[in-house]
């Protein structure tokens, strides 16, 4: 199938790009990577009247770390944030998380403002700019606003950001924990995932938790950060137990949506599976294992 008929439009700046997202309203669709874009309006599930076309706005793509802060501009691609040396030096889960998305060709096009504005709620960097408290620059015709991801991201495919808005940045706190793991579970290589698992901590001199930063991803309409399950870890040694307790008490706060394709027993289980495998996995990565 082709896409509906459509205007096309390439702004050279992004006054210009943020005039006509005004001017056509909820008629016009901003084109970043196009990955997401692409197929629904293929499939014709997406048919804006005009469509903008973001990328000569080269200013877009960028990365800046301050002493408290990694800002990535709205159109880096995932390609970028998955092999930056500044991204794995400050932020390595986002990193990581970065590199798992879909195949080689995907990461090369998509951008992170498209991925956190089309708002899966499997996706990798939705989950991780939740887990790490991301703030999200928006411009728009009145100027710029700052909004937290958590509160950005409202359910499925539905976000704060209204006519004439574009995402221009997206803002981590640093530091985070030196400790970290993404896991995630798919059907096949390249998929969204089933639960996906985001994990950042450190450990004291005793050795134990603090820091805590959990989250999770495909268990419900918007990523999940979990701040009662931080709770009862900090201030615990990572052993076995303390894993085995956060993972269990994960999977009962956790409340998917049953289907026979995915009962929501196998997601709880899923979860339970890959909280002990996030956090094994981080303590092994400071242990050198």
């Amino acid at each position: 199938m082709k896409p509906a008929p459509f205007t096309y439009h390439r702004p050279a700046s992004l006054a210009e790009a943020l005039t006509l997202l005004l001017r056509h309203g909820p008629a016009a669709k901003p084109l970043a990577g196009g990955q997401s874009l692409g197929p629904m309006l293929n499939m014709r599930l997406a048919r804006p009247a005009h469509l903008v076309d973001l990328n000569d706005l080269i200013e877009l793509d960028s990365l800046r770390v301050t002493e408290d802060t990694l800002e990535v501009g709205a159109l880096t691609r995932h390609h970028r944030l998955a092999n930056a040396p500044e991204v794995q030096r400050s932020l390595p889960l986002l990193g990581a998380a970065a590199a798992s998305i879909g195949h080689y060709t995907i990461r090369q096009r998509g951008t992170i403002g498209g991925s956190l504005a089309h708002a899966d709620p499997a996706a990798q960097l939705p989950l991780i700019a939740v887990t790490l408290g991301a703030t999200l620059v928006i411009s728009g015709p009145d100027g710029s606003r700052e909004i937290a991801a958590a509160d950005f991201l409202q359910s499925i495919m539905t976000v704060d950001l209204r006519d004439g808005e574009l995402i221009t940045a997206v803002r981590f706190p640093l530091p985070v924990g030196d400790l970290w793991a993404y896991e995630a579970f798919s059907r096949r290589h390249g998929d969204f995932a089933l639960v996906s698992v985001a994990l950042s901590f450190s450990r004291d001199a005793e050795g134990k938790i603090v820091a805590l930063r959990l989250g999770l991803g495909g268990v419900d309409t918007v990523p999940l950060r979990l701040p009662e399950i931080e709770a009862r870890g900090q201030g615990r040694l990572a052993d076995e137990n303390t894993i085995r307790d956060l993972a269990i008490a994960t999977a009962t706060a956790i409340a998917p949506e049953d289907s026979e394709q995915v009962p929501a027993v196998y997601r709880r289980e899923l979860a339970e599976t890959l909280v002990v495998r996030a956090f094994k996995a981080a303590v092994n990565r400071e242990e050198g294992a």
